[in-house]
């Protein structure tokens, strides 16, 4: 069985689409859809309903990922027991709090697979580093950026909160509203100078830093929070997200750089294959 086969299969299935997964792997789709096939064929088995949106994997094709997940691994790590000699390349990448672990998971899996050679470390986002994912309030002068995510901020409550029933939030709703304050978070500074110039006043239950902190909290009713719309937050079915209306508040996730090392360029092209996606 060709390992690079069932790497491409693992594209597939992870990215849904055979269009995406040729992108991340840095082949032709043709291509990848033929290795596919021929796994298919080796295995008399089909690993995918093909559709018009993507691909679903077929019960054989769960059955297969996380095997094919778990003999990539061992092939890796075969390789790098024979490749102890091998000179690294060390990188330092500072990263802000509250960016999602999955999808931050799936960058550095990207990046870390692209360059076998290096030796990622994750730091603070204000500490000495080669190159940052920050909010784009937090750019030098001298850094250029790349865009990588943008999202706007919700305002998050338990199901059972009088405004879950609204349609529209206004900012009058918030008067006196029993309210979780996450900081660092420059969402919440504009949100409070707005409220403080239309008299209106919160009721802060909780001073916490955490996205996940705060979300726990307004799940045990203690109050409402100001959170991003990522996917990773938003999927929590058991919380009501709400727009406030006469506010737009958004964030913007960029890739900081202060020089184009072959490691940032290709830390680079991996940020710039999710933002396509």
């Amino acid at each position: 069985m060709d390992l690079k086969h069932l790497k491409y299969f693992i594209a597939v299935y992870e990215q849904q689409s055979f269009s995406s997964a040729a992108k991340q792997c840095f082949i032709a789709q043709p291509s990848i859809s033929a290795a596919v096939a021929q796994l298919e064929q080796e295995l008399k088995q089909p690993l995918f309903s093909r559709h018009a949106r993507g691909v679903t994997p077929t019960e054989n094709g769960e059955k297969l990922y996380p095997l094919a997940k778990q003999l990539l691994g061992q092939a890796d790590a075969i390789k790098q027991t024979f490749s102890s000699d091998e000179v690294k390349h060390s990188f330092r990448l500072g990263v802000t709090k509250g960016l999602g672990v999955k999808r931050m998971s799936t960058l550095l899996n990207d990046f870390t697979s692209a360059e076998p050679s290096m030796e990622l470390t994750l730091v603070p986002q204000h500490e000495n580093s080669d190159a940052r994912i920050i909010i784009k309030e937090e750019l030098k002068d001298e850094e250029e950026y790349y865009s990588i995510w943008q999202e706007d901020y919700l305002l998050v409550l338990p199901m059972n909160h009088p405004l879950s029933l609204k349609d529209d939030i206004q900012l009058a709703d918030l008067d006196r509203l029993a309210f979780i304050q996450r900081s660092p978070c420059n969402a919440w500074q504009m949100l409070n100078d707005t409220l403080t110039l239309s008299g209106i006043q919160l009721d802060i239950r909780a001073k916490i830093q955490t996205i996940d902190y705060a979300l726990g909290l307004v799940r045990a009713g203690l109050g409402c929070a100001l959170v991003p719309a990522h996917p990773e937050i938003i999927e929590n079915t058991d919380l009501n997200f709400k727009a406030i209306n006469e506010l737009q508040l958004t964030r913007e996730i960029v890739l900081a750089y202060q020089n184009s090392c072959p490691l940032v360029q290709t830390l680079l092209q991996q940020v710039k294959l999710i933002s396509d996606n």
